[in-house]
């Protein structure tokens, strides 16, 4: 085998310089429509699977209503945001929620440990509002660029068609921003209990912009009314011999009973701004924004009150989208945001087809109607008409065509000045401290649940993957590397020893809580998860 054939390509032969990042306009973006090598990558990878979602096959949905405070905390939302949906009280927001799983086939079971996707339409006054998120707060990467090799590793081995721990962990790795998010997900809050019973966020960092043109910078995150309930493995099997689809019906059981889920909508707000003072970016999908700093503001409330008449047409035709936001909430440069706006709505238009957004399920409310000059594709059959149906451009010489609608009295613009060029930045190389913190958090039973599961993963794996993910699981927390080691036989001393990653500098040394007890956290609990949780019985 010659050095050349080990090159990565695109598919016209070019080699790829750079896979780990897309090129931005300075260190923290926005990204560039010239991304071609990431455009290439991210609009096969949307294709790879027919008929069912690559992603977030097994689903479940309800519909309901979101209902604003008018305030987002105790100031008047118009502080922050013109967006009607969010400063208007008293209207009743009709909206559709899709829940699922990620990386399980469309009948696989929904015990799996799994992030659950949580996404909402909102359907406004102003058109439909997409905020597509999960149940965890964090994310494994922070450039789309490496989404699509994320989900190869975490699908099922293209020679053996089975999940395998050390695919998922040989890119984990390598990748040791995925430690935050990877130790919620080996704990019980991998497997929610209920799709009733487990938080949802938008994860990426949106802005909110109000009518004099200002903007913060925000993160949207969903608690549920009925409390958090997680599942360790044990009681995810005893139920998964019974009932692969109990989620589903849990949810529907409970809203034909008359018991409709709730949940308060919160907000979290920082200026907007490079933000240099604190020890992380805030528009890096791995890290949280510590709730001490930045509170979780309610703003309203998510009730779920009427189940789908059709599954087909209403739950797997749905189809959602990050670049969906209506005027007040706008896009940050998160890295992984802009690249999900590509990919989402791309992957809808393959799924289901150019005309996906004439379907019901995805069409805005009643009384806004899509006036658009798009015609034509497969399976239309509706045309958005103008006032002249001959007329589908615009502008027009006899004044027959669609007209732009009247701009803001001031309108959001952002300073955006840097070179351009593929960036890992500096203040987003810790990716240690908040996994560590996130292990302190946990009560007893969850780190227990935690260490038994990555210990079994770990004895799947061979040595060298074995070694660098004790060595990280060390640098997050010395108990939490210690445990693993231990469980699994592997010699932490040897883990130890090994350099850090090419390319990467050594992580400080390992932090470590004073005391274990339950519920306690020697740091403070800047995590943002829910204060009661507890596990299913």
């Amino acid at each position: 085998m010659t050095e050349q054939s080990n090159i990565l390509t695109t598919r016209q032969g070019h080699p790829v310089r750079d896979n780990q990042s897309t090129r931005t306009v300075g260190e923290r973006g926005p990204a560039t429509l010239e991304n071609y090598q990431f455009i290439e990558k991210i609009t096969h990878f949307d294709r790879e699977r027919i008929p069912e979602r690559v992603v977030h096959a097994r689903g479940a949905g309800a519909h309901g209503y979101f209902e604003a405070y008018g305030k987002i905390g105790d100031e008047p939302a118009s502080k922050y945001t013109r967006a009607k949906v969010l400063t208007q009280t008293g209207v009743k927001t009709p909206t559709f929620v899709r829940f699922s799983t990620v990386a399980g086939a469309k009948e696989s079971p929904e015990t799996e440990r799994d992030p659950r996707g949580f996404a909402i339409k909102f359907k406004t006054v102003d058109g439909n509002w997409d905020l597509v998120g999960n149940n965890l707060k964090v994310f494994f990467i922070r450039d789309a660029i490496k989404f699509p090799d994320m989900i190869h590793a975490f699908k099922p081995d293209p020679i053996t068609n089975r999940q395998e721990a050390w695919r998922f962990f040989d890119f984990v790795g390598m990748h040791p921003e995925s430690l935050h998010m990877v130790t919620h997900l080996k704990s019980p809050w991998g497997i929610p209990a209920t799709f009733r019973e487990m938080e949802g966020s938008g994860v990426n960092t949106y802005k909110l912009v109000n009518e004099a043109g200002e903007a913060v910078l925000c993160k949207f995150h969903f608690e549920p009314k009925q409390g958090v309930r997680n599942l360790t493995s044990a009681q995810a099997s005893a139920i998964q011999a019974k009932d692969v689809g109990h989620c589903t019906r849990d949810l529907y059981d409970n809203i034909a009973a008359g018991n409709f889920p709730e949940w308060e909508f919160c907000v979290q707000i920082m200026p907007d701004g490079p933000n240099e003072h604190l020890s992380f970016d805030p528009l890096d999908d791995t890290k949280l924004w510590p709730v001490d700093q930045f509170p979780l503001l309610p703003c309203g409330r998510l009730v779920l009150d009427r189940v789908p008449s059709n599954f087909f047409a209403e739950v797997e035709q749905s189809a959602f989208g990050t670049g969906v936001l209506v005027d007040g909430i706008d896009f940050s440069d998160d890295k992984m945001l802009q690249g999900r706006t590509l990919s989402y709505s791309d992957t809808q238009r393959y799924r289901v087809g150019a005309n996906y957004l004439q379907l019901p399920i995805n069409a805005p409310a009643p009384g806004v109607v899509a006036r658009t000059n798009q015609r034509d594709g497969q399976m239309t059959y509706t045309v958005d008409g103008g006032p002249n149906p001959n007329v589908n451009y615009e502008p027009s010489v006899l004044g027959q065509s669609l007209k732009e609608a009247a701009k803001p009295a001031r309108e959001y613009h952002q300073q955006v000045e840097g070179k351009l060029g593929r960036y890992q930045t500096s203040r987003t190389t810790d990716d240690y401290t908040q996994a560590g913190e996130r292990y302190r958090t946990f009560e007893a039973w969850e780190r227990d649940d935690l260490i038994d599961n990555l210990v079994n993963d770990m004895k799947a794996c061979p040595e060298p993957i074995q070694l660098r993910m004790v060595w990280h699981f060390w640098h997050c927390d010395e108990d939490y590397g210690r445990r693993v080691a231990e469980g699994a036989g592997i010699d932490l001393e040897k883990a130890k020893a090994l350099p850090p990653l090419p390319g990467r500098a050594a992580p400080h040394k390992a932090l470590t809580a004073e005391t274990y007890t339950d519920g306690s956290n020697a740091k403070g609990n800047t995590q943002g998860n829910a204060p009661s949780r507890q596990a299913a019985e």
